[in-house]
């Protein structure tokens, strides 16, 4: 029970995040773009012209208190999932290191919505360095520190997922877009461990997480043997 409790706050943290990020969007008078607007750019508390990173951009969210608490309550609800679903990890450094650093993300999610982009910009910064950066590097190290009744999928799955994040992070912090614009690219960052923590929430919740155990063969009572 407690861990099919940890499975279904991480699917409910994340599909609040993207539902109220899609409810935030659509309040924006001016388009608001994944391509060329940050995600913070949705709990920015004031209006105008902002920023000459990514690019310059008008910012005006007039329902960011909603993003930020959304923020807050996802960085809240995905911790609490590293917690609760201990059965999910492997004993020992492996499993140990990978929830540490999904625990630190979970706190830099938190952070971000505490402290917008417009108000203190270093421990923004700091909360999404720590929700993009340390938490692609939890998803990595998921790969390692799942536990074996785990199956497979979800490991190669975090591996792969955290290949692509990581390398997206980089770029982004090279201010590289590859055409996707610094918003689809931080994206590309930063979703990955949404995205894998809320299909793995799901499995978990619906019992399909898990490898399907064998079947212990039925021994037959020898001759002479009473059966049970």
């Amino acid at each position: 029970m407690r861990d099919r409790l940890g499975h279904a706050v991480w699917a409910v943290g994340v599909a609040q995040f993207f539902a109220v990020h899609s409810i935030v969007e659509s309040a924006w008078k001016r388009p608001y773009s994944w391509a060329a607007h940050n995600i913070s750019d949705l709990g920015n508390v004031t209006c105008g012209p902002q920023g000459r990173e990514p690019a310059p951009r008008y910012v005006c969210s007039p329902e960011h208190a909603l993003m930020n608490a959304s923020f807050v309550a996802l960085g809240v609800l995905f911790l609490a999932g590293v917690v609760l679903a201990g059965g999910l990890w492997r004993g020992g450094p492996a499993g140990t290191a990978a929830r540490v650093a999904l625990g630190t993300a979970a706190a830099g999610f938190a952070l971000v919505g505490l402290a917008p982009a417009d108000v203190d910009e270093r421990l923004h910064v700091l909360g999404a360095l720590l929700g993009i950066g340390v938490g692609n590097v939890g998803l990595l190290l998921s790969a390692a520190g799942l536990s074996d009744r785990v199956a497979g999928v979800w490991r190669w799955g975090a591996a792969a997922l955290g290949v692509v994040a990581s390398t997206a992070c980089v770029l982004l912090l090279l201010r590289q877009d590859l055409g996707l614009g610094m918003g689809g690219m931080e994206r590309v960052a930063a979703y990955p461990i949404l995205l894998w923590a809320f299909a793995l929430g799901v499995a978990g919740l619906f019992g399909r997480a898990g490898r399907v155990a064998r079947s212990t063969p039925v021994r037959r009572p020898e001759k002479g043997e009473r059966r049970a």
